[in-house]
């Protein structure tokens, strides 16, 4: 009895340091952008699974959820992002805060690749579709070179340019367009970018 007794203490201390390890497993491979696939994005809720493209074209979904500037809505979108005479230079932060923030976001993802120039601090949701210029949940270094041709941050950028154009002409409201590109922006350039 006391030999079956000492047994499952055994067995009951192995699966603890099993699942400790598996723990300290998947905490480690957080730090390079080997992130959980199903965390939620906050107001941009939805499951990362359903991504098309490979996982480094993709900011961390924990650290850059991405973040809406609130003095930004639909009801004002001819007054702000739409009007010609608006710049994102208007709440561009200036670019010591960026480059500050993207050496330590650099330094939190783990990348292999720490060279700055290697990536741009960009956000998430952009600015002209109304995204918050200083929170770092909207801010990640993406890369420029990623593990396919078209997915780093050039590939992206006109991903912004096509919802600015949608959301000014009325064709896409401006939290769908944010939804869309904090989701799956590779999945917008397939469909709709990279055509034409």
């Amino acid at each position: 009895m006391r030999a079956r007794s000492n047994r499952s203490v055994v067995i009951v201390i192995f699966i603890c340091l099993l699942v400790a390890a598996v723990i300290a497993y998947r905490t480690k491979q957080v730090g390079v952008r080997d992130f959980p696939r199903s965390a939620g994005r906050g107001p941009q809720a939805e499951s990362t699974d359903a991504r098309i493209g490979p996982k480094d074209i993709y900011p961390d979904p924990i650290r850059t959820p991405g973040a809406v500037n609130l003095d930004i809505t639909q009801d004002d979108i001819d007054q702000t992002i739409c009007n010609p005479q608006w710049s994102t230079r208007s709440v561009r932060p200036p670019a010591h805060y960026t480059d500050r923030l993207k050496f330590e976001q650099i330094e939190e993802y783990g990348d292999s690749d720490r060279d700055p120039r290697d990536y741009e601090e960009d956000h998430l949701i952009p600015l002209e579709l109304g995204g918050n210029p200083t929170d770092p949940r909207n801010l990640w270094p993406e890369p420029f070179e990623t593990s396919i041709p078209e997915g780093g941050a050039r590939a992206k950028d006109r991903v912004e340019n096509y919802l600015h154009r949608e959301v000014c002409a009325g064709d896409l409201s401006l939290e769908a367009a944010q939804q869309e590109i904090a989701s799956d922006w590779y999945r917008v350039y397939v469909a709709s970018v990279q055509r034409n």
